[in-house]
């Protein structure tokens, strides 16, 4: 991975989380956008489309600020539990399911728990989804590490959404991340030019025995 690809992963990535989050907010804030048509005021919907772009680019730069810990996280558990990390991860994303469903209905308490089995299910159903689009494209061992990403990590970015009061925000924050998150995984074994996942914190690959070498 050169400057220039990494640059470009940034920008790419960074247009995503801003053009995801934009229209997520017709969706979930839609009054602001109506209130500004009728009647018509051109400077307040420029403001508002300003505003919630930028929003998509700050969440944007979260995902990829917990893309690349990832990264070092998971090599630091390669080199700590070795075999076992995969299954350590297994039990993380356990975890994280968990707390998805218990710590927002215990601090909330007026909304039925369902709703939060509903959603803990979506993010996993979504990242094992994604996962399998990985495993797919580089290699069977890469599925778990790819469902930590779009799991685990995805919800620790998710927190400030989360601890916000009501639910605007937090589907503001939660669609672009999961677009973010999305992008980087299934496109950075393709900038690193390996057929090894990208997750494994591996960046080349040597190659295979009997391969034909380069000239």
């Amino acid at each position: 991975m050169n400057s220039r690809k990494l640059a470009g992963l940034f920008f790419k990535t960074l247009i995503i989380g801003g053009v995801t989050g934009l229209i997520t907010s017709f969706f979930v804030k839609p009054a602001p956008y109506v209130n500004n048509l009728n009647p018509f005021d051109f400077f307040e919907l420029i403001g508002l489309v300003f505003f919630f772009l930028g929003l998509g680019f700050v969440f944007s730069v979260i995902s990829q600020t917990g893309f690349f810990a990832y990264l070092f996280i998971n090599q630091f558990g390669l080199s700590l539990f070795r075999s076992f990390w995969p299954a350590v991860q297994v039990l993380l994303i356990a975890f994280v399911l968990f707390d998805l469903v218990y710590f927002p209905y215990t601090n909330t308490g007026d909304i039925s728990i369902f709703w939060f089995i509903l959603m803990a299910a979506a993010i996993l159903a979504y990242g094992w989804f994604v996962s399998a689009i990985k495993a797919r494209a580089t290699n069977q061992r890469a599925f778990i590490p790819s469902l930590f990403l779009m799991v685990v990590m995805t919800s620790v970015e998710w927190v400030p959404g989360l601890n916000a009061d009501g639910t605007v925000y937090a589907w503001l924050m939660i669609v672009p991340l999961l677009a973010c998150n999305t992008y980087q995984l299934l496109v950075l074994h393709k900038l690193t030019g390996t057929g090894q996942s990208a997750t494994t914190g591996n960046f080349s690959q040597a190659p295979e025995k009997g391969a034909p070498k380069k000239t």
